[in-house]
């Protein structure tokens, strides 16, 4: 029986090739540095303060009003009372018809529609264009795909008159973009407002991708979970909106995001039929069907801010106020203790630079780790205050030119925030006496 039992152990490599080098997870290791040490956690991007009135409401509704079917199978590529308010909303959005059953299709939450663009759209040689700095997942899902990525960064701009910058200083070099483009490019991945930066592209910048993306017929992927929180009365601008778009973008939105709820996990694709139906396939090869409660409650208050669209009392208008005030905090805070705040034009996210504390961290010459990864692991274990390395949203290749800036969540209750404020203020003092 023992050599039995030694002969049947497995010899051979178990995990398939597609997940080599893709095993680590920033989010796995700082979520738990978090809940190990952090007293104010301004890392993960979550809000800690609750989602609208009208959102619970609504789930209580669904759970508590008489149609026991809510708590069945319902249509596999979206509930139809949510397709159906999302192609309105989305019809005034873009200004064309959309239809709910083949334009729309509900996800769990924006980061598996994501994975359902890369696993549908992306075959393997294919080239997809990744904008840097990059929400991280983007880069593993192009290559679970078989795909490979390019990436091609924002560049900062400072302002000479010596003000803080702002993300809108952070832009794409025109030559640099339009040479990453090739008959081998199948997509480009397109997030704005962009997490981590906050930068809102602009519609020169949008025109000017959507003529790459006509010229060499590319498809893009548009990461547009954050198009609410948007502030100092800068506009949102929907590429799919320019000519030539609509039939190569797939737009990403997520109801985490819009409502204040990210624990919901309920994300959908608008786009052409001719994309989706590709997207499905993964779908009912893979979920085949998300939470039908969920997708009730959310369809409600979809109807609301519908009825409400562009009125003051819009949650759509009240949350991006209330968001711009405590990123207005949070730069306060970080500006009055050195740590250089980068203006966010929108998202849950600003980023810092950490320069003028690196004489606190002590140097590991023996480490490999980037210098704010070190940075943000001792600021958590040693000033209890949580913070995600800016170099994690970049590229191997470029990673080492982004080491001095973390990035932080000002989408905070204002205790929170204060809480921040306090270990910053008390840091400070701790440098000068």
């Amino acid at each position: 029986f023992l050599s039995l039992s030694l002969q049947a152990k497995m010899s051979r490599t178990v995990q398939a090739r597609r997940l080599e080098g893709i095993d680590k997870n920033i989010w796995v290791e700082f979520v738990k540095l978090a809940a190990t040490y952090s007293k104010v956690n301004l890392g993960q991007g979550f809000p800690d303060f609750p989602p609208p009135d009208f959102l619970t409401e609504a789930l209580t509704r669904a759970f508590g009003g008489g149609n026991h079917m809510l708590h069945q199978y319902t249509r596999a590529f979206g509930h139809p009372p949510l397709v159906k308010v999302l192609a309105q909303f989305y019809e005034k959005l873009l200004g064309r018809d959309i239809d709910p059953m083949t334009n729309v299709m509900v996800t769990v939450g924006a980061y598996q529609a994501l994975f359902y663009c890369f696993q549908a759209l992306v075959d393997e040689g294919d080239e997809v264009i990744i904008i840097e700095p990059f929400f991280d997942c983007y880069e593993p899902m192009v290559k679970m795909a078989g795909g490979t990525p390019v990436f091609v960064p924002l560049r900062p701009n400072p302002p000479k008159d010596g003000k803080l910058m702002s993300s809108a200083d952070w832009q794409l070099d025109p030559a640099e973009l339009a040479s990453k483009f090739s008959e081998r490019t199948k997509a480009i991945v397109l997030n704005s407002p962009n997490n981590p930066l906050g930068k809102v592209f602009s519609r020169g910048e949008l025109g000017l991708l959507a003529e790459l993306c006509v010229k060499h017929d590319v498809l893009c992927i548009s990461d547009e979970v954050y198009e609410w929180l948007v502030y100092d009365g800068k506009q949102h601008i929907r590429i799919a909106s320019f000519q030539g778009m609509w039939d190569r973008t797939v737009v990403i939105g997520s109801a985490g995001k819009t409502f204040s709820a990210t624990g919901w996990k309920v994300g959908w694709v608008v786009g052409p039929d001719r994309l989706l139906q590709h997207l499905r396939t993964v779908h009912q090869n893979s979920v085949y069907h998300c939470a039908t409660i969920a997708q009730e409650a959310v369809a409600e208050c979809f109807q609301r801010e519908l009825m409400l669209y562009g009125k003051p009392e819009s949650y759509f208008v009240q949350l991006p106020k209330e968001l711009q005030q405590k990123r207005d905090w949070l730069v306060q805070s970080l500006d009055g203790v050195g740590m250089k705040p980068i203006i966010p034009e929108g998202t849950y996210f600003l980023v810092a630079d950490i320069s003028q504390f690196k004489s606190d961290v002590p140097d590991v010459s023996s480490s490999d780790e980037p210098y704010d990864y070190r940075f943000a692991k001792w600021m958590v274990k040693n000033k209890g205050l949580a913070a995600i390395p800016l170099s994690t949203f970049y590229s191997k290749a470029h990673k080492n030119n982004y080491t001095n800036f973390i990035r932080f969540c000002f989408a905070k209750e204002e205790a929170t925030l204060k809480a921040a404020n306090d270990i910053l203020q008390k840091w400070k003092q701790e440098k000068t006496s």
